[in-house]
């Protein structure tokens, strides 16, 4: 992958809060939802409700495709990211840890949020193919990465 473009990749990632996700219902029917989001390198992770449709779509089909945009007063400057990729839950008690800690310090508002175990799904999607947008480039301007120029680890082990 060209390092000037994952670096872009990267920086839309650490900027964005919110991406917009793309679940596959049980009917064949997409679902999209807003979820607030914390990233390590390329591995994006989102919390859910256990029992939410996200969570029952994502058991049967971990397929998701997914936006994120940062934010910009003019058109010359939008940014955002388009991929596709796979979601799997996170489990791993040291993982949860690790990943509740990104949460909390990406989001200060988190300070005095807890969860009951269980009431929450964690999950981790991979991309594999992603789909750059950045109009200061010129209008519509994107650059397309597939999975094989990835050069993140599929599940990196975040315990510090």
């Amino acid at each position: 992958m060209d390092t000037q473009i994952r670096r872009e990749i990267l920086d839309v990632l650490e900027r964005g809060r919110d991406l917009t996700l793309a679940t596959i219902r049980e009917d064949g029917a997409p679902q999209s939802t807003t979820v607030s989001y914390a990233s390590d390198g390329l591995s994006i992770y989102f919390g859910c409700g256990a029992g939410s449709q996200k969570a029952l779509n994502l058991a049967r089909d971990d397929r998701v495709s997914l936006t994120i945009d940062l934010p910009y007063t003019v058109w010359s400057e939008i940014r955002g990211l388009s991929l596709f990729g796979r979601s799997r839950p996170v489990a791993d008690p040291a993982t949860i840890a690790s990943v509740e800690r990104l949460f909390r310090a990406k989001f200060s508002e988190m300070s005095g949020f807890t969860a009951t175990p269980g009431d929450i799904a964690l999950f981790c999607i991979t991309p594999q193919i992603i789909s750059l947008l950045d109009y200061r480039k010129g209008f519509g301007h994107t650059d397309l990465v597939a999975a094989a120029e990835l050069e993140a680890p599929a599940a990196p082990e975040l315990v510090r």
